[in-house]
């Protein structure tokens, strides 16, 4: 079985705990160790399996490829819209644990944070996680423990953060673009689009 896709988990685990840990994230400025782990897994998906050379979307395909992308990044801020107002009436934690996730925000711009979301981050994650891990996972194990494999480690690798809200929500954003990408992996450029529209309007646009 090829190891790259183990390795390059590793790897995500180590930027994630490096960025969540409440022992190192505070002597670090988010966004700057952010962008360079997008940048890192961006790298690494390249390298370990040319990704970047499988996204290219045929110009008579764009428009479509637009919508299908806004349409998912609405559907899931509704659905986390509804999960926030469910979890308040189920935790006492939760909405404290969201207000520190929101948190991160404070100090930087909202403009430049929405620039890194959109252009950096939010595609870096999804080449990575759907267009290099899941990939590579589902073409040695097949589709269905590609997918599982991808969820668990997309979800432990935020476990360092110790807040459960970022937690569950990393697993459902993992089943939802894994789940996407599962179903219909020719999309692909579309699930990267829904990602980063979806990290600009939850965090900056219209936070929840």
């Amino acid at each position: 079985m090829d190891r790259k896709p183990f390795i390059a988990i590793a790897v995500a685990a180590v930027l994630w705990f490096v960025m969540f840990s409440p022992l190192i994230a505070p002597h670090l400025n988010f966004w700057a160790a952010m962008t360079v782990s997008a940048l890192i897994l961006t790298a690494v998906a390249q390298l370990f399996g040319k990704t970047l050379t499988a996204l290219r979307c045929p110009l008579g395909k764009l428009p479509e490829t637009i919508l299908l992308g806004l349409g998912i990044a609405v559907a899931l801020w509704w659905a986390f819209r509804a999960g926030d107002k469910i979890s308040q009436l189920m935790f006492s934690f939760a909405r404290p644990q969201v207000d520190m996730i929101y948190g991160m925000k404070d100090g930087t711009s909202g403009t430049l944070i929405s620039v890194l979301l959109l252009l950096v981050i939010g595609p870096a994650e999804e080449i990575f996680w759907r267009g290099y891990v899941q990939r590579s996972l589902s073409g040695t194990m097949g589709a269905d423990k590609g997918f599982f494999v991808t969820l668990l480690a997309y979800t432990l690798i935020h476990v360092p953060s110790l807040n459960l809200m970022l937690i569950l929500a990393a697993m459902v954003c993992g089943i939802a673009w894994g789940g996407l990408y599962r179903l219909f992996p020719d999309k692909l450029p579309a699930i990267i689009l829904s990602h980063a529209l979806w990290d600009a309007a939850a965090f900056v646009w219209f936070p929840l």
